[in-house]
């Protein structure tokens, strides 16, 4: 909410103080539009204004208008800097005369919500100073020295004339040094953002003494130090009348944030050189490379641990091209030596920032790899484990070729990168694992029902044979043949159903697929259903005579109608009904049987397609059956490329829903 004191606008100290303020205002070294324009750009908002307040309102000293009164009447009335931060915006403070009199307000808005800092208000308080004649060239300078940001001036001939300390220390510039030793420091430091050269002449200052308005970003690089990105805009200085007096520009320090952006580009890439690789050396030259390309680091490495030995075996390795690295890039780690050892050793990452200036090289063999590390251009280190809980699956190591302090969000970078590696690491060997597992568990099913299908035959054939000599045996006998016959052929049947599982999966027992009517397929299964639901007591319910034909196999497929139609009927109640419905939707079969019996617990639905699964509450009833027959249905409709669910049907029921796509006969299927 505005506050304005007329008490303290109609001070006439105060008024007084404003005229003489009108007078002084055009004459001071830096115009009111430019020190409007510099406020606007020091603080990074769209406009910024200079302001009197006087008896009859408020006069646009410097930026565009209309003034904004309210603003200028606030800030006069507080004595201090006031604000807003929503929309609009805005931050200003009063300008004080020598007396220290409030006799305007240099105010900087913005449209949208911004939040202002205390430093924002320190920087606008500083350049109101500027709006004093006597002090006036003393203050601009020091000023000027000490702002946050980087400022450079030049004349109208393109002279340097202003560095302050911001660009001297960014470029390598003695304090002392004259400013124009600038152009001299800058060729050959400053590159554009595809890594090019900046000609002196395409420098955003000079660019603006010429008259351009710049804003791009500049890589800065100078030997020894590490690479910096900075955010330069520059304009033209113009006087009240328009002529140009000369330029400035201004840089502020971007690197941390433009490596953030990169970073997150960084996490992408290596994202996608992990979801498209099928193991972690596959994807070890896109993770790499990504990080490379972030850092701007000449090479980096991956070691992966030995699942088996523990010991650790190149995973990939990267370097820029046109780096001549082999001499460093060509050993392996030992346990508790150099970098990499260490890290592998420790399970923590280690950084060294400047192996030129390292005290820890513990070791000759340190030393000489160090050695031959600074021989190639490198002198930055970085090594992160890659860890799947306590263990080490691995070793991330990056190389840099200019000393760095550690940063924290580089560490961040690589410390996320490693543990994302340590996930695909795990992950790929849980999935190998699970491969071998299921293998295991395949060939030994194979093996067993190899193995007992023989005896078993034999078993049943002799049992028949008994069965047709039972007047020569005693009802005991004959009681106990009969049990032979009917277990050994019980177990014959899981066998041949395991066989029948293992070919499907592997691909040894091949579909015979033609064109097929499913709907006579599924009237056949029923008819021949109907005996077993008679005497269980349950009413099969089907209305269907049009045809719907497909490409499939017809066996397999009355199989699958059979297996279903067993189960509806065993858990079905007497008195029953269990509905079949086949239907066309949108060139699919589906085709459901729904009962309406004991059903199957929500959380074990997924489950009921597993092999030898059965559910707890038909095991708790008793209820005899292999677990064999969903897995076998399953099985046959995936290899006809269709699905099938299993769900429940309120207020009690399952229903079982195949769906299977309409191949046209003479299409491939």
């Amino acid at each position: 909410m505005v506050v304005v004191d007329e008490a303290v606008l109609a001070d006439p100290d105060r008024l007084g103080a404003v005229r003489a303020a009108k007078h002084t205002l055009p004459g001071l070294p830096l115009a009111p539009d430019a020190l409007a324009r510099l406020a606007a750009r020091l603080l990074g908002a769209p406009e910024a204004q200079l302001t009197l307040v006087d008896r009859e309102g408020v006069l646009l000293a410097g930026g565009p208008g209309p003034p904004d009164s309210d603003v200028a009447r606030w800030a006069v009335s507080a004595g201090r800097s006031v604000q807003r931060e929503q929309a609009p915006s805005f931050l200003a403070v009063p300008v004080l005369d020598d007396g220290g009199r409030p006799v305007g307000a240099l105010a900087v808005l913005d449209h949208g919500p911004r939040r202002w800092t205390g430093e924002h208000a320190r920087i606008l308080t500083e350049l109101t100073a500027l709006a004093r004649p006597s002090g006036c060239d003393s203050y601009l300078a020091a000023l000027v020295d000490n702002l946050p940001v980087g400022v450079i001036a030049c004349d109208t001939d393109g002279d340097i004339a202003v560095v302050n300390r911001s660009v001297r220390e960014l470029i390598g510039l003695p304090v002392d040094a004259a400013a124009r030793l600038y152009p001299a420091r800058a060729t050959g430091a400053l590159f554009d953002e595809a890594g090019r050269a900046v000609p002196w002449r395409e420098s955003p200052i000079q660019r603006a003494s010429r008259g351009e308005r710049v804003d791009t970003d500049l890589i800065v690089r100078v030997a020894g130090r590490r690479e910096r990105i900075i955010a330069a805009t520059a304009q033209p200085i113009l006087d009240a009348e328009g002529r140009r007096l000369g330029a400035v520009a201004v840089a502020r320090e971007v690197t941390a944030l433009r490596r953030a952006e990169r970073f997150r580009e960084c996490h992408r890439a290596v994202e996608e050189a992990l979801r498209s690789a099928d193991c972690a050396t596959g994807a070890a030259p896109g993770v790499l490379a990504a990080l490379g390309a972030t850092l701007g680091w000449p090479a980096a490495e991956l070691w992966l641990a030995d699942k088996d030995t523990g010991e650790l075996a190149l995973g990939g390795r990267w370097w820029a091209p046109g780096t001549e690295l082999d001499e460093v890039l060509t050993f392996t780690p030992v346990k508790g030596s150099g970098v990499t050892g260490r890290v592998w050793a420790s399970g923590r990452p280690l950084w060294v920032p400047d192996i030129a200036d390292s005290a820890s090289l513990r070791s000759e063999a340190e030393r000489r790899r160090a050695a031959a590390c600074l021989r190639a251009g490198i002198r930055t280190v970085l090594a992160v484990p890659v860890r799947d809980a306590d263990s080490v699956l691995g070793v991330l190591t990056c190389y840099g070729s200019a000393p760095e302090p550690h940063e924290d969000l580089l560490a961040l970078l690589l410390d996320g990168v490693a543990a994302r590696i340590g996930v695909y690491v795990t992950l790929r060997r849980a999935e190998a694992l699970a491969r071998q597992l299921a293998r295991a568990q395949e060939d030994f099913i194979a093996l067993v029902s190899h193995e007992m299908r023989t005896p078993l035959t034999s078993i049943v054939a002799s049992a028949a044979m008994l069965g047709d000599e039972r007047s020569a045996l005693d009802e005991e006998s004959r009681a106990m043949v009969d049990a032979v016959h009917r277990n050994a052929s019980s177990l014959r049947a899981v066998v041949d159903t395991l066989l029948d599982l293992a070919g499907l999966d592997s691909g040894h027992v091949a579909l015979h697929k033609e064109p097929v009517d499913l709907a006579a397929v599924v009237t056949e299964a029923l008819a021949a259903a109907r005996v077993a639901a008679a005497a269980n007591g349950v009413r099969l319910v089907h209305e269907r005579e049009t045809p719907l034909p497909l490409a499939g196999d017809a066996r397999r497929l009355r199989q699958v109608v059979d297996d279903l139609l067993a189960n509806a009927i065993k858990y079905s109640p007497r008195g029953g009904d269990v509905e079949v419905v086949l239907v066309e939707r949108a060139g699919t079969a589906e085709l459901t049987v729904t009962d309406h019996g004991i059903g199957t617990p929500a959380e074990e639905r997924a489950r009921v397609f597993d092999r030898f699964f059965r559910a707890s509450n038909v095991r708790h009833q008793g209820i005899a059956g292999k677990g064999l027959g969903l897995s076998l249905a399953r099985a046959i409709v995936e290899l006809h490329g269709g699905t099938i669910r299993l769900s429940g049907h309120p207020p009690y029921g399952t229903t079982v829903c195949i769906r299977l796509p309409i191949v046209a006969p003479g299409e491939n299927a």
